[in-house]
């Protein structure tokens, strides 16, 4: 029987360090865009769908890996991602054509989902019942890498040029790497692995009636969390023409409110419960989004808008961290495949955000207000499906 590993802020740093290889990657190049589209011939436009490039292909290799994870364990799979996600920054330091440019950010996204998809199974196993304590902690560190990616690649920008912002990435990836093969444990032990069964496993997944609405309440609740992503350049910026300095720090104070509800939930979930929790951040949730919407409707000032927005953001925080761990729960030998699920459905649901925004522009900020709503309303379906379902039990 395996040795469960002992929780510690060491190994929670370990796991934010691992999962925080996407957002780096995802963020830290966007100053260059730019100067890429200078440096490879190519316009602007194109140097953007590197990006969505990017998350299509981390989406796809979550619903790869996360069967592969469970059939040969999480350690090797998270090594192998680690190093083909510096293998690739290194080709996409030295590249000079924007095709091979896209080619490398598909390989890179490719690996990185290979390394981050085994971390929820790893905190699963370590915490058991307090999963979303784990989940918390993790999140709560991880939610540093948005917040100074950005300014990361300012830098580097500001001492050299655009590769180096890869090199740097394959630096990170090296030394993540190194600290994962010393202290990453193993938690699926040979007995407890499944053979690789793609359709055979995520069939387990979704057919498990309790575990169907909240994977629904996660999905939607990252939609919300990506209409806000897609949206708040254009609320704060254009509508409410605020300088770039004063963006950062509205920005800055969302992406604290998240961290903030992530430390609230690591200290009450083991007292409360996770379903608790998740029904505390959905109450909340529910009101600063109908708040958002009159706030808009009524066209107040901007600090009314960030009255509401800032919460709504940490209680969407409570809400999929608990949802999270509670899909977890559910899948003691399928944690993989459960986290692919996860994984997929959040970015699936992130990539409608940004359609529907365009189609219902009107230059306002109603049309972003209305579809925060419309997340949270989805939310509360998926919950009232988990009351039927309690009741049926």
């Amino acid at each position: 029987m395996m040795n469960r590993p002992t929780p510690s802020l060491a190994l929670m740093m370990l796991f934010a360090a691992v999962i925080a290889t996407t957002p780096l990657a995802i963020d830290m190049y966007l100053p260059a865009m730019p100067q890429l589209a200078d440096s490879l011939h190519t316009d602007s436009v194109l140097v953007q769908q590197s990006l969505s490039i990017f998350l299509a292909f981390y989406g796809l290799g979550m619903l790869i890996f996360g069967p592969i994870a469970d059939a040969i364990g999480r350690r090797p799979l998270a090594l192998s991602g680690l190093a083909g996600f510096t293998l690739a920054s290194l080709f996409l330091s030295q590249t000079s054509q924007i095709e091979w440019f896209l080619a490398g950010r598909a390989v890179q996204a490719l690996a990185g989902s290979a390394a981050t998809v085994v971390i929820p199974g790893i905190i699963r196993a370590i915490y058991q019942e307090h999963t979303a304590k784990g989940m918390s902690y993790v999140s709560m560190m991880m939610m540093l890498a948005p917040l100074i990616a950005p300014a990361i690649g300012s830098l580097v920008l500001f001492i050299t040029s655009w590769h180096w912002i890869f090199i740097v990435l394959a630096v990170y990836a090296v030394i993540t790497g190194l600290l994962a093969y010393r202290y990453l444990p193993e938690i699926n032990t040979q007995h407890q692995r499944t053979p690789i069964n793609f359709f055979a496993s995520y069939r387990v997944v979704f057919a498990h009636d309790a575990a169907r609405p909240l994977i629904a309440i996660s999905m939607f609740s990252s939609f919300s969390f990506f209409c806000f992503l897609t949206a708040v350049p254009f609320v704060y910026i254009e509508f409410f023409h605020v300088d770039e300095q004063t963006f950062s720090a509205l920005f800055g104070v969302n992406v604290l409110m998240l961290m903030a509800a992530n430390l609230l939930n690591s200290r009450l979930v083991i007292r409360f419960g996770s379903l608790r929790m998740l029904n505390a951040g959905w109450l909340s949730a529910s009101c600063f989004a109908v708040g958002l919407f009159v706030v808009s409707l009524l066209n107040l000032p901007l600090w009314w808008t960030v009255a509401m927005i800032a919460p709504l953001m940490g209680s969407l925080g409570l809400i999929a961290t608990n949802a999270d761990a509670l899909i977890l729960m559910a899948f003691p030998q399928h944690s993989g495949t459960a986290s692919a699920v996860i994984g997929t459905l959040r970015f699936g649901a992130g990539a409608l955000a940004g359609p529907l925004l365009a189609l219902s522009a009107n230059g306002t900020t109603v049309p972003f207000a209305l579809l925060m709503c419309s997340g949270v309303l989805a939310i509360t379906i998926a919950r009232l499906a988990i009351s039927k379902n309690t009741a049926a039990d």
